[in-house]
């Protein structure tokens, strides 16, 4: 009964690298960043459009919430997406990193090969679970400011500032969502 418990928390474990599912710290970091991105259309539309915030306030904390939500699900969708690409491409130098380190230690020539081998793996879900966190926020961050650019600027120019702020807030954010959504 042991070993089937204990293949059942190794399944579970792999499961879980493999889910779509973040960790909480990687979500509220997500949240955070997102939360960021998403006020900086406020300092634009209040200073260059002249949309005071008193007057749109319940619009402007209704659009940043909108596309909080938005941009963090395009950043959980991307980590998702990247974290495997990463991970086989950095197997190499990362079993070559922690084979020197546990060759180099002492304990590191008592360990046997599936000890071995679990540490290489969970080494290299840390690098590939960071890289990836770090290039999806910069990613939709940068998808996001662009798309709201191009659309606030250029495609909505001509309409009201509370039009337009509306608009391209939510035209940003439903894009960078979709396109998160293709591999």
């Amino acid at each position: 009964m042991p070993a089937s418990k204990s293949r059942k928390s190794e399944e579970d474990l792999l499961l879980q690298d493999l889910g779509r599912n973040v960790t909480t710290a990687s979500s509220v970091i997500f949240y955070i960043n997102a939360l960021l991105v998403s006020v900086v259309p406020i300092w634009v539309f209040w200073r260059i459009q002249q949309l005071d915030p008193r007057s749109a306030f319940i619009i402007y904390i209704l659009g940043a919430a909108a596309s909080t939500y938005m941009v963090a699900f395009a950043y959980k969708n991307v980590k998702h997406i990247l974290k495997h690409k990463i991970a086989i491409s950095r197997d190499e130098g990362v079993s070559r990193e922690v084979n020197n380190q546990l060759n180099n230690s002492a304990n590191g020539k008592k360990i046997n090969k599936k000890e071995r081998d679990e540490r290489v793996l969970w080494k290299k879900n840390q690098v590939a679970d960071y890289e990836a966190t770090a290039f999806s926020i910069f990613y939709n961050n940068v998808l996001y400011i662009l798309i709201l650019l191009g659309a606030s600027f250029y495609l909505l120019r001509n309409f009201s500032p509370r039009s337009n702020y509306v608009l391209s807030t939510g035209i940003a954010a439903g894009l960078v969502a979709l396109f998160s959504t293709g591999s």
